[in-house]
């Protein structure tokens, strides 16, 4: 049996408006992350996704729910506290705005270098701007760029700069957060090959939450669906894009556009109905490693 990284269990998470009225983001939602393993969440805008993220991160509280990170409970105040400093150090959050997540007073070497003067970590080659120097070579950024701010670098520079910063830690689980969603497709793919050879290189698992379900088909080994904040679906990637089973993943399939014009016109897009008897129910396995939310009824 494969190693587990990250296991949520059951998460459930309110956004309270006002004093009475809460909006229920998250619902019941529960998966687990392999070692060495990517494995995609995506949806809609508005599904849950980044808040998943946000209470993976322990940036947001859950209403309820488990989360555990190498079988800590990261949602139980002793637990955090007592393994705090282990926490921080092996999971890594990349957002998908990297001009807001970088310090703009910063240089690139000031923020690559940050997270190791923080955690009081000597350096592996021994000094930090050796160390800024070699993680700016692996993400495929030039040393000339150490002392420029972020203001000065396109948005795909910016986002290599926050995939190094990550990497000085050298995290055993990553969570990206639609990473590439703001880029453009040239840059999009030097980064999807990034993700790809950090899993190969380092067997870091990553969450990789996106909306371009034609770069989690590539990148992913697994994938979960998620709907008004519940997950619908979770299969290996091919299986769900072979077979899916629930309809909203169809009708989220469905409208992958097609590379081809002609095919492209001929296409026919599903419609889900958002029933709330869809929406119900527990994840049952279908076929091996393949669930999908039934409602009792069905």
């Amino acid at each position: 049996m494969s190693e587990i990284i990250l296991d949520v269990r059951n998460l459930t998470h309110h956004f309270g408006i006002g004093k009475k009225l809460s909006v229920k983001a998250l619902d019941n939602v529960s998966f687990a992350v392999k070692k060495g393993e990517i494995f995609g969440l995506v949806g809609e805008s508005g599904s849950g996704k980044s808040t998943v993220a946000r209470c993976v991160m322990n940036i947001l509280k859950p209403t309820s729910g488990e989360i555990f990170c190498e079988g800590i409970n990261v949602l139980n105040p002793k637990e955090f506290k007592k393994n705090k400093k282990q926490l921080e150090a092996s999971r890594q959050l990349i957002f998908q705005d990297s001009a807001s997540s970088l310090n703009g007073r910063m240089t690139v070497r000031e923020i690559v270098s940050e997270p190791m003067k923080i955690h009081k970590v000597k350096p592996p080659r021994g000094t930090f701007d050796a160390e800024a120097e070699f993680q700016l070579f692996y993400v495929g950024l030039d040393k000339s760029l150490l002392d420029k701010y972020p203001t000065e670098l396109s948005g795909g520079m910016r986002q290599r700069v926050a995939i190094a910063r990550a990497l000085t830690m050298e995290p055993r689980l990553l969570v990206a957060d639609e990473p590439i969603s703001s880029l453009d497709v040239s840059v999009q793919a030097q980064i999807i090959n990034l993700f790809a050879h950090l899993r190969c290189e380092h067997n870091c698992s990553i969450l990789f939450i996106a909306h371009d379900l034609s770069v989690v088909r590539y990148l992913c080994d697994r994938v979960g669906v998620m709907c008004k904040g519940k997950l619908v679906e979770l299969a290996p990637v091919e299986k769900l894009f072979a077979s899916p089973r629930h309809p909203y993943t169809k009708a989220l399939l469905s409208s992958i556009p097609i590379p081809d014009p002609r095919l492209e016109r001929e296409r026919v897009m599903e419609k889900f109905d958002y029933d709330p008897k869809l929406l119900s129910g527990k994840l049952r396995e279908v076929s091996e490693e393949h669930f999908v939310l039934w409602g009792d009824e069905e």
